[in-house]
């Protein structure tokens, strides 16, 4: 019996791409679908770009002009700079998977991607940040989950934290005072003041919570006890957002958003905001000096008389 590693065809490897991305990287069934569509829409573009069937050699020859010439023809059916970034990231590792299966050294072709424009953050109102809150509180299924939820959201938006660094707090954070520090991105971590209301949202929700607070264990628990996981904040929040009529857009990582947009329209310096949300370049906290401006727009199309 043939070994079917041994098929070099490109529509092969595209196959034991789905494979490895489905079972070995446990990759969502979306991004394995879109992954290996694009690999797919490749191979289609090679075979009359190069003049024959693609096998992992014509793969491994690539040079940039046959990529650039690939993105223009995906550009050409309304492919806008996104999509064709994350195109072109998903032939990227289809083009490595096929190299590292047969043991040689990737070596990808030089080739800048699309630039994305950088959108501006959409920040809610602090009546909907709280709404939002009492709303996840509202759905929950029992008092200590609803406690939980609404601790959560109050914290998000009082601190500033993302979703990932909220969650990743253990009992090593009590007993509450009016800081916390707070593991961000590369391991950094930061002091960040914890404002009287999430103080008391977290203890009230600590008071209910069946399970022990330990210093080791995570602050927030599932519903089972173990960590809580960002897709069931996500979930909560969706799920709120739409009884309350809100933008698609307001996310729990919005409430972040929210909180710089309103410490600088109350006269925050851009330093100090950098420091409270972790950024490791003032470049990134820049951008909500656009929310700001953006904010204040809309107030005077609303107010002005001749607006």
């Amino acid at each position: 019996m043939a070994d079917p590693l041994s098929d070099d065809s490109a529509g092969a490897i595209a196959l034991r791409w789905h494979d490895h991305l489905a079972l070995e990287r446990r990759r969502s069934a979306h991004t394995v679908r879109a992954y290996v569509a694009t690999a797919h829409r490749l191979i289609a573009f090679l075979e009359p770009h190069l003049g024959g069937p693609v096998d992992r050699a014509a793969l491994a020859g690539l040079i940039a002009a046959d990529l650039r010439a690939f993105l223009a023809v995906r550009r050409a059916d309304g492919l806008g700079n996104a999509s064709a970034a994350r195109e072109l990231s998903a032939v990227r590792a289809f083009l490595a998977f096929s190299a590292s299966e047969a043991g040689e050294e990737h070596r990808p072709p030089r080739l800048k991607g699309p630039k994305k424009a950088r959108s501006v953050p959409r920040p809610i109102s602090p009546d909907e940040a709280v709404s939002l809150a009492e709303q996840t509180a509202e759905d929950a299924a029992l008092p200590w989950l609803a406690a939980r939820d609404f601790a959560v959201l109050i914290l998000l938006y009082g601190a500033g934290l993302r979703v990932a660094e909220a969650l990743s707090l253990t009992g090593v954070a009590l007993p509450l005072g009016e800081a916390l520090v707070v593991t961000g991105k590369r391991e950094k971590t930061r002091v960040v003041p914890l404002i009287a209301p999430a103080r008391e949202a977290i203890e009230a929700y600590l008071a209910l919570c069946p399970w022990p607070s330990g210093r080791d264990e995570p602050l927030f628990r599932g519903a089972r006890g173990g960590p809580l996981r960002g897709e069931i904040v996500r979930r909560a929040v969706m799920k709120a957002r739409r009884s309350l009529g809100l933008s698609e857009r307001t996310t729990p990582h919005a409430l972040r958003h929210s909180f710089a947009t309103h410490l600088l329209g109350r006269g925050a310096d851009l330093r100090a905001l950098q420091e409270l949300l972790g950024h490791a370049s003032l470049s990134s906290t820049q951008i909500y000096t656009a929310v700001d401006a953006a904010h204040l727009m809309d107030v005077y199309r609303t107010a002005h008389p001749r607006a």
